[in-house]
């Protein structure tokens, strides 16, 4: 279905489901505040999206109440996480290191060693106390009822839970709970729906001080995880200062590390210091292509917990150095950038407006997919695998180490025209969160699209391991042929693929704000 730019008078909700979408609107118009909706939308993604986010998952968001105030809610490695420690559990049967990250060095993607802190029930917490009018009760009461009465799994989804069957479905905790789901069947969740009325009860200590932190850790450490529940009460809730950027006259605003939001912000710098982008559409697209291989090379050789950072976010974005980095890009050829880490996707994207003027961007995620794979018992909460991203080379940045931050792909983000918010806007999709960003970006500003145009646009997605361009099907011959002439090796995308992201945006206006919602996936902007 292609995108439509909507205009909404009052305030407006936009992400990935419908049904998330609908129950945001209903908070919105019932007077609830934009971070009302969108922890209620968040909540309902958590039940019918569990391949994106879920309770178990980490939250990061950025709210502009008259400035902008990031919000950062992302676990920790245990206390006793080492290098040493995670290879004796793969050495005693916890974690298979050949399903791993390329470059971390048999950092396991499943199982538990790779799960670190779940943030996103902190994070929620959070959110409602400092801009919410509404309980969590109040707010979880629509993800209950989806999960205690269940919800039809459509033909797209029971695809997507069928791949996973595929790598996950031997783990017994993951096929008892999510094996489940299966096209044209209700899936009922009664396990989640109860752990949703604990938290309402309870608030944020039953996840990180009582029963269900109890249900956490011995689960993990029955699996070879060094998690204890001294671990999870430890975990706090940042307030990092956006970083800010300026590309064609407008400010944007991403996080910072552990997330890859400078990443974002060098592609598009990059481009801003080649000028205006021209005419001739292959080119264009080959300096984009350039300036994203640049961000995410830099992505890999520098970015992971700020503690262990050897580099500050501030020096990599100094203009110097970016037109140094300008400077060797060739108009007429791929250059041998290095390769990179992968990181994919498993994410859901959200954002809010309300008629007071609160916005918020917020991605909450299990990382891969369902995450780690390993589902609580009893509980119906899977437990994300972010540690993934962790190398088991102790030289690496990224090498795991006793509560560490692993490296965040989730960069949600804003942007500013004369110091007043202009743009609501991010992405789910891994790798291609920065290099969607600046697409979006370079589709509205450089080439005067509606919203609607710049999410339909077709997209492309620098694979960081090889190199590789894929672009969706959709696109022009001449480009495909253009970026293989300068030497990119070009695969083709399904037309609408999954791959290039789920975006979604609003634009504030003098009179409410015009939204659009992605068309890769099965959600809406919904607003009154």
């Amino acid at each position: 279905m292609p995108a439509t730019t909507r205009r909404f008078p009052h305030g407006v909700v936009a992400s990935p489901h419908h049904l998330a979408s609908a129950a945001g609107q209903r908070v919105l118009a019932d007077g609830g505040t934009a971070v009302d909706a969108a922890v209620a939308a968040n909540l309902v993604l958590a039940v019918v999206t569990p391949y994106y986010c879920g309770v178990g998952g980490d939250l990061l968001a950025m709210v502009w109440d008259g400035r902008a105030t990031g919000i950062a809610s992302t676990g920790r490695a245990p206390a006793g996480a080492t290098v040493d420690q995670v290879r004796a559990a793969i050495a005693a049967g916890h974690g298979d290191p050949t399903l791993s990250h390329a470059g971390t060095a048999g950092m396991p993607m499943f199982g538990a060693l790779p799960v670190t802190v779940p943030g996103a029930v902190a994070g929620w917490f959070h959110l409602l106390e400092r801009w919410g009018t509404r309980s969590f009760g109040a707010l979880s009461a629509p993800a209950r009822a989806l999960a205690a009465d269940g919800f039809e799994v459509d033909a797209h989804v029971g695809a997507v839970v069928d791949r996973a069957r595929e790598r996950l479905g031997g783990d017994p905790s993951w096929q008892d709970h999510y094996g489940q789901m299966r096209a044209g069947r209700r899936f009922v969740q009664p396990e989640l729906a109860a752990t949703l009325e604990l938290l309402a009860e309870e608030g944020p200590s039953a996840l990180y001080r009582g029963r269900l932190a109890e249900a956490i850790v011995a689960t993990l450490q029955a699996r070879g995880s060094s998690m204890t529940l001294e671990d999870l009460a430890a975990h706090t809730v940042d307030e990092p200062a956006p970083l800010s950027g300026a590309f064609r006259g407008v400010e944007v605003l991403e996080l910072p590390p552990p997330t890859q939001g400078v990443t974002a912000l060098t592609g598009l710098a990059v481009l801003e210091a080649l000028g205006p982008l021209p005419d001739e559409p292959a080119l264009a697209l080959h300096l984009q292509v350039e300036a994203v291989r640049a961000a995410m090379a830099d992505r890999q050789e520098h970015l992971a917990d700020p503690d262990a950072m050897r580099t500050r976010p501030e020096q990599l974005l100094a203009p110097e150095r970016i037109r140094a980095v300008a400077g060797r890009i060739d108009p007429h050829r791929a250059a041998a950038w290095p390769p990179a880490r992968p990181a994919p996707g498993g994410t859901a994207y959200l954002c809010a407006a309300d008629r007071d003027g609160l916005l918020v961007s917020l991605i909450q995620s299990n990382f891969v997919g369902f995450g780690s794979g390993v589902v609580v018992p009893g509980t119906g909460v899977g437990l994300h695998d972010r540690g993934a991203h962790f190398s088991l080379d102790p030289d690496d940045v990224a090498a795991i180490a006793p509560r560490k931050r692993p490296l965040h792909t989730l960069i949600p983000a804003l942007a500013l025209r004369d110091d007043a918010p202009w743009l609501v806007f991010g992405t789910m999709g891994g790798d291609g969160q920065p290099q969607i960003h600046l697409q979006l970006l370079v589709g509205l500003l450089d080439r005067g699209r509606s919203l609607a145009e710049a999410l339909e646009a077709p997209r492309f997605v620098v694979d960081v391991a090889d190199g590789s361009v894929g672009l969706e099907a959709r696109a022009a011959a001449a480009l495909f042929q253009g970026l293989a002439d300068r030497g990119h090796e070009v695969v083709p995308l399904e037309p609408y693929d999954d791959r290039a992201g789920h975006a979604h945006l609003i634009e504030v206006g003098p009179h409410g704000y015009a939204a659009a919602s992605d068309p890769r996936c099965d959600g809406g902007a919904i607003g009154y």
